[in-house]
């Protein structure tokens, strides 16, 4: 190969590459509610150092980490943090190196590892987040109580159903890319006693705060609606062990 063939081809490489880079790099949200569930409040401190934690204020022995969406800022997820602490659960969500969770799926252990006096772990992710989050979960089934799936489902290799772990799947009937046909798909790799709620007219980008997705169906009830309800049921999930 000529000198000149290698340097054409390391350039074409660099260039892909910067493109790459800029493309995950430009994450999406988060919107007004999320930055304002970011500034905490009495019962709530927020603190973004390495992962942007929501700690309660009495303490807690139950946490909850969130595995962000692709192309998704962290913040984004805010609302639902804000709301699981303010309940009395330590919250936090983890950044993803180029917003990706499929180049960091074992983030969670960096929570954990800081927060030995908490007795339960509660995992959640969004969309590909909630895909790493399995991931995880089918590497380290000691470390967590329960798996929280957003708009989200395991691949084959991930496969949960002969694992004795909680599960909650989440999903809205109007969501383009988790569809309920690929929610249905992927049950076969969930345990028998998942529980699975629908969330007739929401869609993929209510599970957080960061605008219209490209793909994604039209939702009929309003973000509020959905948030709403997302963190109710998780609060159940949550609060129905223990």
């Amino acid at each position: 190969m000529s000198r000149r063939i290698v340097l054409i081809t390391v350039f074409l490489i660099l260039v892909l590459f910067s493109a790459f880079f800029i493309w995950a790099s430009n994450a999406s949200g988060p919107g007004e509610n999320a930055r304002k569930a970011m500034t905490g409040n009495e019962r709530v401190e927020v603190i973004h150092n390495k992962f942007i934690r929501f700690i309660p204020e009495q303490g807690s022995k139950k946490g909850l980490i969130i595995y962000p969406g692709a192309k998704v800022n962290p913040q984004s997820y805010a609302e639902i943090a804000l709301e699981a602490a303010e309940a009395g659960v330590f919250s936090a969500i983890v950044s993803m190196p180029l917003n990706l969770a499929v180049f960091s799926p074992d983030k969670a252990a960096e929570v954990i590892a800081e927060y030995p006096e908490i007795d339960e772990w509660y995992l959640a992710g969004h969309s590909l987040g909630g895909a790493m989050a399995c991931q995880y979960v089918k590497a380290h089934p000691e470390t967590i109580t329960g798996l929280i799936l957003l708009a989200a489902y395991p691949a084959s290799a991930s496969d949960l159903s002969d694992m004795d772990v909680r599960v909650l799947s989440l999903y809205a009937s109007e969501d383009g890319l988790s569809t309920v046909e690929k929610i249905e798909v992927a049950k076969e790799y969930l345990p028998d006693d998942t529980e699975y709620v629908l969330i007739n007219g929401g869609n993929h980008a209510q599970f957080g705060d960061y605008g219209r997705q490209n793909g994604d169906g039209e939702a009929w009830i309003s973000p509020f609606e959905q948030m709403q309800r997302i963190e109710e049921k998780i609060l159940d999930f949550i609060n129905s062990k223990g």
